[in-house]
């Protein structure tokens, strides 16, 4: 949106979108100020019917995939075009936020009543989506529903994922009033932009307003168990141990510095350790853990996975130890739409905002949007960078920003018809 733009003074209000956010938040609200609104439950129903409900209001039409994706739309001019997409999940996690996902949704419905307040037509339609269990807290895999709508998951294998009480998707879907009837997929899509909070500490460091998202973060998930033999710790001597926490423990150091080998992206986590027996006199007969690697550039990723297989065949060999290194999970770096990019970074200058790029390190549903339609993600500071914690937060100036870039960038694809 060029400064030429006779919109160019068009803004939301963000008094009432920070009014939305604080309504929504009352759904499953915890004692700490967050929200716990785990996908399909009770609580996932109140929060799709509330949100559902303020989009009649505002006069848009309502349209629910098999998967219970539920987009919401308004009309333009052109009948034949795609519409221009935004929006994000209002799942959480058992103790999540106000702002994650549900911020991404909630700026979609506040720029469509903007666009209302002020009588603005456009030629492509404007919808606004929710995507069912984006954040896999009950269900897995994570990003469920944009990843069925993106035929990178199976209907079906959806379906038959259970939570820990044996209930499964589809019976839940049901139940909540939100199987809908459209084959995922077959939903058109011009474009899409999703608007977030960071979830990092980036944006609030470098003190800039809004985070240009080029690109997110490519990863590697293993569970690796090294095989030792466990004995009483008082009179097995030191040199004939096979410890197996020990041999464990430089695997997971060696994780670290590979990442650290490739800054400023280069990521690298052991999140996840289970000791066997797991007592305090018994030498570790066994450790099973997880390894998470991440970098936005696939050749980069490819290597980091090489030189860590290549330390553990090291250690393997050098202490005759068993190690099983199992990969259970892989996203590719995904790049986003460079116009996308582009649109959101100009219209940040235009607006006035103080803007840098910011490589996202974790899943968004914008990922699969990616591979249907051109795609860019806006960011927005969370105070200290903290996220998936009840204590999220995020300053009312910086989500009325983010929501005005969104506003902006999406008029930019959609084309506002001037009277």
């Amino acid at each position: 949106m060029s400064s030429a733009s006779p919109l160019r003074d068009l803004r939301v209000r963000g008094d009432r979108l920070c009014h939305s956010l604080l309504e929504l938040a009352q759904i499953g609200a915890t004692k700490k100020g967050g929200v716990c609104r785990l996908a399909l439950t009770d609580l996932d129903q109140q929060g799709r019917l509330w949100v559902v409900d303020k989009a009649l209001r505002l006069g848009l039409e309502i349209t629910t995939d098999q998967i219970g994706n539920t987009f919401m739309r308004r009309p333009g001019k052109n009948t034949q075009l795609a519409p221009i997409m935004t929006g994000s999940h209002i799942d959480t996690q058992p103790t999540g936020g106000k702002y994650d996902g549900n911020y991404g949704v909630l700026a979609g419905l506040e720029v469509i009543e903007t666009l209302n307040d002020h009588g603005i037509e456009t030629e492509a339609p404007i919808e606004v989506v929710f995507w069912t269990n984006e954040e896999g807290s009950r269900f897995t895999p994570v990003m469920m529903g944009s990843g069925v709508f993106a035929g990178v998951v199976s209907l079906e294998h959806a379906y038959e994922a259970s939570d820990i009480a044996g209930k499964k998707v589809k019976e839940e879907l049901q139940r909540i009033g939100f199987l809908g009837e459209q084959v995922p997929g077959e939903h058109p899509c011009g474009a899409y932009f999703e608007a977030h909070i960071e979830q990092g500490p980036v944006l609030e460091n470098k003190d800039k307003v809004i985070g240009v998202v080029p690109a997110v973060m490519g990863l590697r998930w293993f569970d690796c168990t090294v095989q030792g033999f466990e004995a009483h710790a008082g009179p097995t001597p030191m040199d004939i141990r096979i410890d197996a926490l020990q041999h464990a423990t430089s695997i997971m150091q060696r994780v670290v510095a590979i990442a650290n080998e490739f800054k400023p992206h280069g990521r690298g986590t052991v999140g996840m350790v289970q000791v066997f027996p797991n007592s305090r006199n018994v030498i570790p007969g066994q450790v099973q853990f997880s390894i998470d690697i991440r970098h936005p550039d696939a050749a980069t990723l490819e290597k980091m996975t090489s030189l860590l297989k290549e330390y553990i065949a090291q250690v393997s060999k050098e202490k005759s130890i068993a190690i099983d290194l199992k990969e259970v999970s892989y996203f590719p770096p995904c790049n986003f739409d460079a116009n996308c990019v582009d649109t959101i970074r100009q219209a940040a200058i235009d607006l006035g905002y103080s803007q840098m790029d910011v490589v996202s390190g974790a899943g968004h549903d914008a990922i699969y949007m990616n591979r249907l339609a051109p795609t860019g993600m806006i960011f927005i500071p969370c105070k200290d960078g903290v996220s998936h914690n009840e204590i999220e937060d995020a300053k009312a100036e910086h989500l009325e920003a983010g929501a005005n870039v969104l506003l902006h960038s999406m008029l930019a694809f959609a084309k506002p018809i001037h009277r």
